[in-house]
């Protein structure tokens, strides 16, 4: 796990807010435990994922991206890099390798947005 001095904050009070959110949403892949995912995520929030490819797919709703990032964080053998996170606001920049359970790696971004001290929306795209 990287240290907190990859988050770059924008000196506001919902930067703070959003960066908070970002730090415990991160730790979920970190550490495979999705257990604090109901608390971060909006009913209403929108996942645009990266698969499958080209376009990825959709999830509507906070228990449909409860279970995705669930699935995610829980796959075994697998792990997030974390490269930086950037916050501005109610938004949120993640750069990150995954390493897939059979070694290979893939590079990526989420785009966040955090609405009412929650994660509202995500939109990954991963570098192909």
């Amino acid at each position: 796990m990287k240290p907190d001095s990859i988050i770059d904050i924008h000196p506001d009070d919902q930067s703070r807010e959003t960066a908070e959110i970002m730090r415990r949403f991160n730790d979920v892949f970190q550490r495979h435990d999705p257990s604090a995912l109901a608390e971060l995520v909006g009913e209403d929030c929108v996942i645009e994922n990266t698969v499958p490819a080209p376009e990825g797919a959709r999830h509507t709703g906070g228990e449909a991206c409860v279970g995705l990032w669930t699935a995610i964080a829980t796959e075994a053998g697998t792990r997030f890099d974390l490269e930086e996170t950037f916050v501005a606001g109610e938004r949120a920049t993640i750069r990150w390798r995954y390493w897939m359970a059979d070694g290979n790696s893939m590079r990526g971004v989420n785009l966040m947005r955090v609405a009412g001290g929650r994660i509202v929306e995500a939109m990954g795209y991963v570098k192909g």
